[in-house]
């Protein structure tokens, strides 16, 4: 008896993972957990699990091991511990809403400590047109920040429709915010924060950190005398925003 429960258990929680998955897919939020381009991948593999969760419920056999004594009593428990965890995780996934990460998770992971120093992509910006400068993400913006400080180069260089979410200066929280979006490699575990940084003062009387917002300004010296970034967006405009469809740049 014991052996059965445990076996339909586990078929139970992999089928409702599985559709918990089918479901994200079909909504468009699987993208807020696995970079797009696994997104054929995971769909294909949750199809098939739901496939052989359907065939074992319709097929169902007896098995010899299914008379079989229980196993001891501490295997018991971490065959439950482990199933009871899998179970509230899948719950969770289906009763809480599908979250963006946010400025908590910026302030652990430390904006810009993964900003690459891409000379390749600096050279690029260095010779790129207005239309190509109009494109830029904050993706380009952080790179070009992590080699440069020279306010030459950003002549004739504005910022346009810069589309992020606020984050407070650590270091001048009442006048400098970047304007931010993690970059996701594999999967939200591995998304790392970058950001642009913006001078506003008093701009905690308009917005609030994790807002979206779109900038447009032009680089100069920073005018703050506490913040350590040596050069910030001085903006013309910041106007808010709903969140993007695809919050994360990939």
């Amino acid at each position: 008896m014991w052996r059965s429960v445990q076996r339909w258990r586990g078929v139970v929680i992999i089928g409702a993972m599985a559709a918990v998955i089918l479901w994200l897919a079909v909504s468009g939020q699987l993208a807020l957990y696995i970079h797009p381009r696994y997104n054929v991948f995971t769909v294909l593999m949750a199809t098939i699990a739901v496939v052989l969760v359907v065939a074992s419920l319709v097929g169902r056999r007896h098995h010899d091991d299914e008379d079989a004594p229980p196993p001891p009593r501490p295997q018991r428990a971490i065959g439950l511990t482990a199933a009871t965890i899998a179970g509230l995780f899948t719950i969770g996934m289906i009763v809480v809403p599908p979250a963006t990460l946010s400025t908590a998770t910026a302030e652990q992971r430390e904006i810009n400590s993964t900003a690459a120093s891409d000379s390749a992509a600096f050279e690029a910006a260095t010779s790129a047109d207005a239309d190509a400068v109009a494109q830029f993400t904050v993706r380009e913006w952080a790179t070009i920040l992590r080699q440069t400080s020279d306010l030459s180069f950003f002549a004739n260089k504005p910022v346009t429709e810069l589309v992020g979410f606020i984050t407070p200066d650590a270091d001048d929280p009442e006048n400098v915010f970047y304007v931010s979006r993690f970059v996701v490699t594999c999967c939200a575990v591995d998304a790392q924060p970058l950001g642009v940084p913006v001078h506003l003062p008093g701009w905690a009387q308009s917005f609030s950190a994790d807002d979206w917002v779109s900038i447009d300004g032009s680089f100069a010296s920073n005018p703050s005398t506490t913040s350590l970034q040596p050069v910030a967006v001085i903006p013309d405009a910041v106007t808010p925003i709903e969140q993007p469809r695809e919050p994360y740049l990939f």
